[in-house]
């Protein structure tokens, strides 16, 4: 047997994975993005039963894959469009125990992870992390600088804590090693869908709803609309390139709660709000050049699906799209400066040869990322947590069950 039919006949019933996270459903970000599709996976190819415990809230952004169970949570201060789990009370500690896990999966190092964590070690039983963010690297945009070393150091003693860790680069994987040697480190990288998102979804019928003239380049910015996205250092550049006498034609899709800050200083940007499915591919398809000066990323799924749709790639040259671009190749990777991105914009804007060109090749170079061989990633490292060895045969596939939020303890808890 291969490893996936070996894991779903790991001892006599279906693996059963407890997963914990900060937020699984109740606002669109990529990381529970990436969280649903892994269950969804882990469902349909081992027939696994996946039980998710994460705040949520009155009106969640989507309908969860798998069984989904309500944690306290209240909003967090600055941003409360984000809710932090307040721990492990005895009620859920109760449940985890009558699901009988074999495996923990946390991706937040939370109140609610860690006690997971330390659950898990009474439990005896396996524990692998996702890391998903760097939050210290959110603390500049809120004036909190000065507590990055300790939260960063909060971050590495919690994941060297944990049996396994899935970084989403190998540059994160490779300082994760180096602050905490013991730790066993893999990568899980993220995928795109290429049926959905691809460059046959451009629409000029589209693009002229917008009020775009259809012979001048669109310059895209895809995200959560708060000000870690980089969305001054945006909003600067796309003033640079006016002052220079260019005429840029932008299109912001997605919404937050900066999103009044960022029309007052992009008001000629059409700003689609949140998007998702087929408005969503037709849309990123439509436009010409993708533009994310975000640093804080840890991956950027959004810059996946924009290669996917065959846009020319600016970003800002961190490790997360050096593990995508090179610059020259297939984008421009500038300096954190709203010179560096006017300059490469510009360049775009003038030259639509190099625009093809980069487009065509990042669209060429996100085919090495199929969500089929990066969730099996996963499943892998599951494996060794288990210690589960392969062979070779072909896995028994399940049907994938979308579950309800369940809340064992009452109803009322998220909305605190």
């Amino acid at each position: 047997m291969d490893i996936k039919a070996q894991i779903h006949t790991h001892g006599a019933r279906p693996l059963r994975i407890a997963l914990f996270s900060g937020n699984y459903n109740y606002t669109l970000d990529g990381a529970n993005k990436s969280l649903n599709r892994l269950v969804g996976h882990l469902q349909d190819t081992i027939g696994a039963q996946v039980r998710v415990y994460s705040p949520t809230a009155p009106k969640p952004a989507f309908e969860p894959v798998g069984e989904l169970i309500s944690v306290p949570s209240v909003k967090i201060p600055l941003r409360s469009d984000y809710r932090l789990a307040l721990g492990l009370p005895g009620f859920l500690r109760r449940d985890i125990e009558a699901f009988k896990p074999d495996l923990i999966h946390l991706s937040a190092p939370d109140l609610l992870g860690s006690a997971a964590l330390k659950f898990a070690r009474r439990l005896e039983v396996p524990v692998v992390a996702s890391l998903h963010t760097l939050f210290d690297t959110y603390l500049d945009y809120y004036g909190l600088g000065r507590l990055r070393p300790l939260v960063r150091g909060r971050l590495w003693k919690f994941y060297g804590a944990c049996d396994y860790v899935m970084a989403p680069t190998e540059a994160i994987g490779d300082e994760l090693r180096a602050q905490v040697p013991s730790t066993r480190v893999r990568t899980w990288a993220r995928g795109v869908d290429p049926d959905l998102f691809h460059p046959g979804r451009r629409s000029e019928a589209w693009r002229l709803d917008q009020g775009f003239d259809p012979d001048r380049p669109v310059i895209v910015f895809l995200g959560r609309i708060v000000m870690e996205k980089g969305l001054a250092a945006f909003a600067e550049a796309i003033r640079l390139i006016e002052v220079a006498g260019h005429r840029p034609q932008v299109l912001i899709i997605g919404d937050g709660p900066a999103r009044a800050w960022f029309e007052d200083r992009l008001p000629g940007a059409a700003f689609t709000g949140f998007l998702s499915g087929e408005p969503l591919a037709t849309a990123l398809a439509s436009g010409d050049i993708f533009f994310n000066p975000s640093t804080t990323e840890t991956f950027g799924n959004v810059n996946l699906e924009a290669m996917a749709c065959g846009l020319a790639m600016v970003c800002a040259d961190a490790p997360n799209t050096r593990a995508l671009l090179r610059h020259g190749r297939n984008a421009r990777l500038c300096s954190d400066q709203p010179a560096a991105y006017g300059e490469a914009l510009s360049e775009l804007i003038r030259i639509p040869e190099t625009r093809r060109r980069l487009g065509v090749a990042a669209l060429e170079r996100s085919a090495a990322y199929r969500w089929s061989e990066i969730l099996d990633e996963v499943v892998e490292v599951y494996a060794e947590a288990l210690g589960v060895r392969t062979t070779t045969s072909t896995p028994r596939i399940a049907t994938r069950r979308h579950g309800a939020i369940v809340d064992p303890h009452a109803a009322g808890l998220a909305s605190l």
